[in-house]
């Protein structure tokens, strides 16, 4: 899973960890502006380590968005991000992961992501840890009531069943 929580079948234990979703932009499976198929947005491959970390407040991002359908690349460096909707915040293109569930749009930026949320959705026992002085709400704390609520839990796992689907071989 990641360092931010702990999953059995049942049961979440979130560590408290993560304010945001930047965690998850790493690797953000897009749209391809050319063929329309899954295309990766990843860090820029040419770019030193150095230059790719994102400090607090002044963020240096080289990005590079490859599709290896159509062979399409692209490379754009942005000075700031927001996460929090079914957009790739680096070249605008609409997530793959996204599709209407309950009324609303489900998405994720990345099968990890998939993975945080099926495992939070899933379990029945959900638990906090600790409270981080840096981070006074976790992604899992964020997310939308919609999303939370037992009621909808069959389907909300069934539209993450069908996103997977969606993947490529080898996603």
């Amino acid at each position: 899973m990641s360092g931010n929580v702990e999953a059995s079948d049942d049961r979440f234990r979130d560590r408290r960890e993560r304010k945001y979703g930047y965690d998850f932009l790493d690797e953000v499976l897009v749209h391809c502006p050319r063929c329309d198929g899954c295309a990766t947005v990843t860090p820029h491959p040419e770019i030193p380590a150095d230059e790719k970390a994102a400090g607090y407040g002044s963020l240096d991002l080289h990005r590079r968005l490859r599709c290896t359908e159509c062979g399409f690349f692209k490379d754009r460096k942005v000075d700031t991000a927001v996460v929090g909707s079914p957009v790739d915040l680096y070249f605008q293109r609409p997530v793959w992961l996204q599709t209407s569930c309950c009324g609303h749009v489900l998405w994720a930026y990345n099968v990890r992501h998939l993975d945080l949320l099926e495992a939070y959705v899933g379990a029945k026992l959900r638990e906090r840890g600790e409270l981080v002085p840096w981070a006074p709400m976790s992604l899992v704390e964020r997310l939308p009531t919609w999303l939370k609520v037992a009621k909808n839990r069959t389907e909300v796992l069934r539209t993450i069943r069908r996103l997977r689907s969606t993947l490529p071989a080898g996603g």
